[in-house]
């Protein structure tokens, strides 16, 4: 082998490698970066049954609509401050929110239930959004369970400090 041979050879052996690995590596962070909490602009919580999710809030307005223990709907106004929009950011984060499917559902059937219980949760960021249907009774991967029933649960918990603060 010539002396430019082996270069060749040493330079696809060494860079290519290196190269792949970091496209690879960096892929999924990159294509993230737009999910930043700088970039926040609102998040969307909805759950009920059926196709009409009656229990609401936007963080957008501030409108935290749900039904109570008598079924009667409830309107309130509920701001997030920055300390709260950080943490469910860090969470959604930490959960992979990100990198997880639009719908979390066992089958079409279970979708098309109108009696099946659901939750829809939107971040909008500035250059994008990412929204994550999750029906409970998901019998899938215990990962994907426990990262999107987390991040349900954090909202949850978070409305309601924050309207019980209001009070």
């Amino acid at each position: 082998m010539t002396s430019r041979g082996k270069k060749i050879f040493l330079t696809l052996s060494v860079v290519v490698p290196f190269v792949i690995y970091s496209v690879i590596y960096y892929a999924p962070m990159i294509k993230n970066a737009p999910f930043q909490e700088k970039y926040f602009v609102s998040l969307e919580y909805k759950w009920g049954t059926g196709t009409q999710l009656e229990n609401s809030y936007n963080s957008a307005t501030g409108e935290f609509k749900y039904l109570n223990k008598n079924d009667s709907l409830v309107k309130s106004n509920v701001k997030l401050s920055q300390r709260d929009i950080k943490y469910l950011d860090s969470i959604a984060d930490v959960q992979g929110f990100w990198n997880l499917p639009n719908i979390i559902a066992n089958n079409e059937a279970d979708v098309n239930n109108p009696k099946q219980l659901r939750y829809f949760i939107k971040f909008n960021y500035q250059k994008k959004s990412k929204e994550v249907t999750y029906l409970p009774n998901f019998s899938g991967s215990e990962r994907m369970k426990g990262a999107i029933g987390k991040m349900q649960k954090e909202i949850e918990l978070t409305l309601i400090d924050k309207e019980n603060a209001a009070r």
